[in-house]
């Protein structure tokens, strides 16, 4: 997992992959690493575009393919390798909060999950899970910094910006995938 939390980038390039859940819009810098930046499904554009400038500011974006890696590790998750997003490289914004909360998500293995009290009490704030819920909801990255991972205590779904079906097929796709679903509480 490579996670990048320099300067603002000045350029994203975009492009749309094709998931079993609809278009999926992915934003990665222009230069350097070509880490991502973003990751949205296309009903939740609007989103997306608030979101990166809160984050990053006035963005420059012009549209560009895939690098086959990308596309590569898309296809291979969506096509059962539940691991496969996770060598992708990802750059960062945001309060030191969230970004601690965003590397923790990245620390949940594929076929399980935690719950918003859990992630709340491995950053050191068990009493945050408000704020862990907000963290999770602001996520730039879905999927590939896999908030979907984190549920109530009781085992409900909690929120997702994605849509809770959503939620729920990246679950049951992982926990098929990953050799069983365990959630923690």
């Amino acid at each position: 997992m490579t996670m990048t939390h320099a300067a603002p980038p000045s350029a994203a390039l975009s492009h749309t992959l094709t998931t079993p859940l609809g278009p999926l819009l992915v934003w990665r810098e222009e230069g350097g690493a070509g880490a991502l930046l973003a990751v949205e499904f296309d009903d939740h554009a609007e989103r997306l575009a608030v979101g990166m400038a809160r984050l990053w500011g006035r963005l420059a974006v012009r549209p560009d393919p895939a690098p086959e890696a990308v596309e590569a590790a898309f296809a291979a998750y969506f096509g059962g390798d539940v691991r496969a997003l996770e060598a992708l490289p990802v750059r960062l914004g945001g309060t030191a909060f969230r970004q601690a909360a965003w590397a923790y998500l990245r620390t949940i293995p594929a076929g399980q999950t935690r719950s918003y009290a859990e992630q709340a009490r491995a950053l050191g704030s068990g009493g945050a899970v408000r704020a862990v819920g907000s963290a999770n909801g602001a996520n730039p990255l879905g999927i590939v910094v896999p908030c979907h991972r984190v549920v109530q205590t009781g085992g409900g779904l909690g929120g997702y910006a994605g849509g809770l079906p959503r939620k729920a097929w990246l679950l049951a796709h992982e926990a098929r995938h990953a050799g069983g679903f365990q959630l923690s509480a």
